[in-house]
């Protein structure tokens, strides 16, 4: 088995959990009833997270 050239860090698995972190970041910002700031930045922050894991999902595991 070939290991891969790729830090640990950057592979599939960490990286596809950071971006569910952050899609789960942009949506408790858009249900929270409180700061105003953190609804006006939801929508990019999940659109962030889905690219985000879009992207990560083609890298090597």
């Amino acid at each position: 088995m070939k290991t891969s050239a790729w830090p640990k860090a950057l592979r599939r698995g960490p990286m596809e959990t950071l971006a569910c972190v952050v899609i789960a970041a942009g949506i408790f910002m858009m249900l929270q009833p409180l700061a105003m700031v953190l609804f006006t930045w939801s929508f990019l922050t999940t659109l962030l997270g889905t690219v985000m894991f879009m992207v990560v999902s083609k890298f090597p595991d």
